[in-house]
């Protein structure tokens, strides 16, 4: 091979990125996606039933047999049961409300504010840490925090006499590979515990229901392990490389974009103490309402685990903990001004969750056929069966399966669609091992986020890609995905890690949901 070659090839990196990519652009659009499978599911399980295949599911009285979808009971069902397949959709009742007072909250300005509050006011030395707590709890935002933490992050660094490159690789990984966790329960959550419920019912004992807070410890001392561990790496990992191999701290020209502020105007600050003032005071009522001793959310104990009112009421509490200081927020800053503002800007939410509509329609018609062919209960119990039989029915099997969520991450960046297609298998199969579902649908989340910075299919990497190149011009992709690198696999570690104290000491992941399922 002549040097002129050699040199003509691409690096290892490079390669492998334009691997990914190749690969990842021949998927076709979740929605697509899902109907491809949803017509898989059809044949297979009509096939496998006219074999007569049958399943013995543990805890069953009779056994369980394949249903066809292209039988006459199939056909009746897909023409039936398609409106409610949608609408009962389980994350659709959840999400959608939660959305209606997060998106108040976001249109009205109080998260942003709340963040430039958070990053305006760190000392110079706990910017970094700042940065990776913020990051981590912005998922709250959606996906636009994506879009609003990097140049924020970036223009509150150069404040500071920081790298501005720093803040903006920083603000992104933290957002991005701790996507799937945060100290508050967000919409995510919500979405998660619908799917991993609509795919347990299948089975006679499918362990404790889960709930939006039922990763609650396990997700607040993630976010908060993470959230400094992106501090350390952004503080003495990539700030101090940017300088030694002379990343520019100004930008190469100006940019036309309008430059984002930090620091608070006196009527968005006055706006922010009287929505904590809001939030305290609804929270005291609520709080007065639990501890009165014969509250209506006690359970027939008078309690609130496993199972009670409170635990029920959790999408309730969420939508009012966002929507009493956005309103109040609103009102002060001038967002709202008159009553019908409120529904006007909790519409203008709901149009942003249009893709998610029309995606759940899918997913819906994809689990609900899953779930009624029994395919699911087939291969949960066959795959349990599987894993016995080779000694990994414990904690290896978790580590391979986080393995395998963030090997399919890199290809399917969409955490709904990648939740749906591997929960659909592995929650009823890791139920009939004795684990929680919620316990399967935290393992997820450790693999869902870290390896998404890392992969050319995030159109997210694209945009930060643009904001890079304001102070490295000839930035490629391969130059993000190196500077992202640092933060994936140790991200990916201590996550691993908090999940394995969690399983060897057998803490409850959050209220009422444990590890093991209880005999």
């Amino acid at each position: 091979m002549s040097s002129e070659t050699r040199a003509a090839r691409p690096p290892r990196l490079d390669r492998a990125l334009n691997l990914v990519e190749r690969v990842g652009n021949k998927l076709p659009e979740p929605f697509i996606l899902f109907g491809l499978l949803f017509l898989v599911v059809a044949v297979v399980s009509t096939v496998v039933a006219a074999f007569g295949v049958t399943v013995q599911i543990p805890g069953a009285d009779e056994v369980t047999r394949i249903r066809g979808a292209f039988s006459g009971e199939g056909l009746e069902f897909l023409f039936t049961k398609m409106a409610e397949n949608f609408i009962g959709f389980p994350p659709l009742e959840t999400v959608v409300t939660i959305m209606l007072a997060v998106g108040l909250a976001e249109r009205t300005g109080l998260l942003t504010a709340m963040i430039r509050a958070a990053f305006g006011g760190a000392p110079r030395w706990v910017l970094p840490y700042a940065v990776g707590l913020v990051g981590i709890s912005s998922s709250v935002m959606a996906d636009s925090s994506m879009i609003i933490i990097p140049p924020l992050a970036a223009l509150v660094f150069k404040a500071a006499g920081r790298h501005p490159v720093a803040g903006l690789l920083g603000g992104f990984a933290a957002t991005g590979a701790g996507y799937s966790t945060a100290p508050v329960v967000t919409s995510l959550d919500a979405l998660f515990a619908g799917i991993s419920n609509k795919v347990a019912e299948t089975l006679p004992h499918a362990g404790t229901a889960v709930t939006p807070v039922s990763n609650y410890y396990f997700n607040l001392v993630s976010s908060i392990l993470l959230g400094l561990l992106a501090g350390v790496l952004i503080d003495k990992v990539i700030e101090p490389r940017l300088a030694r191999t002379g990343v520019p701290r100004e930008e190469s020209e100006v940019a036309d974009q309008p430059v984002p502020a930090v620091a608070l105007e006196p009527a968005e600050r006055r706006g922010l103490i009287w929505a904590g003032v809001a939030f305290l005071i609804a929270f005291g009522l609520v709080l007065l309402l639990v501890l009165w001793p014969d509250s209506p959310l006690r359970n027939e104990t008078g309690g609130f685990l496993p199972k009670s009112p409170l635990l029920d009421s959790v999408t309730t509490l969420i939508f009012f903990g966002f929507a009493v200081p956005a309103i109040v927020y609103g009102a002060i800053v001038g967002a709202i001004g008159r009553a019908a503002d409120v529904p006007k800007l909790m519409a203008a939410a709901l149009r942003d969750l249009t893709g998610f509509l029309v995606l759940a329609f899918m997913l819906g018609q994809f689990i609900a056929l899953f779930n009624w062919t029994n395919l699911g209960a087939w291969v949960a119990v066959s795959g349990a069966d599987l894993l016995r039989a080779l000694g990994l029915d414990g904690y290896p099997a978790f580590l391979g399966f986080m393995v395998l969520a963030s090997t399919l991450n890199l290809f399917i960046i969409s955490g709904s669609s990648l939740w749906t297609l591997m929960a659909a298998v592995f929650v009823p199969m890791f139920v009939l091992l004795g684990f929680e579902p919620g316990f399967a649908q935290a393992a997820f989340r450790v693999g869902d986020s870290a390896t998404q910075i890392m992969t050319p299919l995030n159109p997210y990497m694209i945009i930060i890609l643009g904001y890079l190149r304001r102070y490295e011009p000839n930035a490629g992709m391969g130059t993000l995905v190196a500077r992202m690198v640092p933060f994936v696999v140790p991200f990916w570690l201590v996550w691993a890690l908090i999940l394995t104290a969690f399983y060897f000491a057998d803490l409850p992941l959050g209220p009422g949901m444990g590890i093991h399922i209880a005999p």
